[in-house]
């Protein structure tokens, strides 16, 4: 992002990185490209030929392209609509070579995590293990938690507790917390960390706000909502997720590695441009990264079948009860802003006349990978990428708007209303 460091953070909540940050939801809608997917799709459960799938459509591939040229490295893409389903990507797989990025290949999710994992807690209310408004200090005594902090807080991020990445301060400048930026991030990036070690930094800090008061994105939630998932069910995220998700839906592409470095193939390469201790930029090949820093709150990898998928079939009532999807849905008053308002591990936002609602959480890590989650209520419509970093530092304040405008035009307005929230920051 071109826009001031210190005045805008990512959907992960963390303070952006020198002149390379990731603009999660600015990101969002500008991603798709050209390469084909399948010869044949489905529409109503019927077959129908590759042209009327929507194999062949220049406003996704221009839309795409436009992120390429304005300076990432790649781009792969994935639009489900009433046309069926378009797949692609353009750019470069790996810097110093002219392949692209595989259609469906595996990458970061960062944040686009947090949906999975407010699922998970969710479905434990339906089973009746967790109070959603409960107090969490009931499961989880040990961190002596204030008792006023529930689950919903949690996923709502009002629980007022401290971002263990980083926050900002009222004048506009940003507290660090664990490294998540700079060359501190990239010599630190094979650390690993344990999820109660990450609560117990961000409990170290003052709460920023009364429980329930104010809204604040917080990674120290989500990584509270994993040791609470685990305390509750005896297993691993890894496990309930996988049984309770993953399986069900075949998702076979998705995993939370823990922390491992391991991203597997196909992928695109991502990279990390920073300034060492001599002021020289260095750029740095991050695919390989321990993602145990931000655990449940963004650790997962998945592709964007698999984020089509879940995403759709969360929208669509397969995953909760209709009761607890609408819960989901419920925005606090206080996180009403230019993406939308925020729910439970979802923002839920009004693109305007002849468009809609959408719900969507993007993600980013802190190096190499953006990802881009969005579907319509009903969950027929979807839009899922991923845009990996390269050498340059793009221009996100000029070249995101109208390629982001675009391509949500294209696949949730029809491609008949002007620009969706023009003033939208850098983010």
């Amino acid at each position: 992002m071109n826009a001031s460091p210190h005045k805008f953070r990512d959907n992960e909540g963390r303070a952006p990185r020198v002149l390379s940050p990731v603009a999660v939801t600015v990101l969002a809608a500008a991603l798709l490209t050209g390469a084909a997917a399948p010869a044949l799709a489905t529409v109503d459960g019927k077959a129908v030929p590759k042209a009327a799938a929507g194999q062949d459509r220049p406003d996704l591939q221009q839309a795409i392209q436009a992120i390429v040229d304005a300076g990432f490295l790649g781009v792969q893409a994935r639009v489900n609509d009433e046309r069926g389903e378009w797949a692609g990507s353009a750019g470069q797989r790996k810097l110093g070579t002219k392949a692209k990025p595989p259609a469906n290949g595996h990458f970061r999710i960062g944040s686009s995590t947090k949906p999975f994992v407010a699922t998970l807690v969710l479905q434990l209310v339906a089973d009746g293990k967790i109070k959603l408004d409960g107090p969490v200090a009931d499961y989880l005594p040990e961190f002596k938690l204030d008792r006023r902090i529930t689950a919903r807080m949690l996923l709502q991020h009002t629980s007022g507790l401290y971002n263990y990445t980083g926050e900002f301060r009222s004048d506009g400048s940003v507290e660090p917390g664990i490294p998540a930026t700079g060359k501190e991030w990239a010599d630190a990036r094979f650390k690993t960390y344990q999820p109660e070690e990450l609560v117990r930094f961000g409990l170290s800090r003052p709460a920023q706000f009364e429980p329930g008061e104010k809204w604040s994105y917080s990674n120290t939630g989500y990584t509270l909502a994993q040791l609470l998932i685990e305390k509750v069910t005896g297993h691993s995220i890894a496990e309930e997720m996988k049984r309770r998700i993953l399986a069900p839906l075949k998702l076979r592409g998705t995993m939370l590695p823990g922390a491992s470095p391991e991203l597997p193939q196909p992928h695109p390469h991502g990279y990390f441009r920073y300034q060492d201790d001599a002021g020289q930029w260095k750029v740095i090949d991050v695919t390989r990264q321990n993602p145990s820093m931000t655990a449940a709150a963004g650790d997962m990898i998945s592709t964007t079948q698999d984020l089509a998928t879940f995403f759709s079939a969360l929208n669509s009532g397969k995953l909760l009860p209709a009761e607890l999807l609408a819960e989901m849905r419920k925005t606090h008053p206080k996180s009403a802003g230019p993406f939308g308002g925020y729910g439970l591990g979802t923002y839920v936002q009004d693109l305007g006349p002849n468009c809609g609602t959408v719900l969507h959480h993007n993600g980013s890590t802190a190096g190499g990978y953006v990802s881009v989650l969005y579907s319509t209520p009903d969950g027929k419509r979807t839009l899922t990428a991923s845009i990996t970093y390269g050498d340059a530092a793009p221009d996100l304040a000029e070249a995101f708007p109208k390629a982001r405008d675009n391509l949500l035009k294209q696949v949730f307005c029809d491609g008949q209303t002007e620009s969706a929230n023009e003033t939208e920051p850098t983010r």
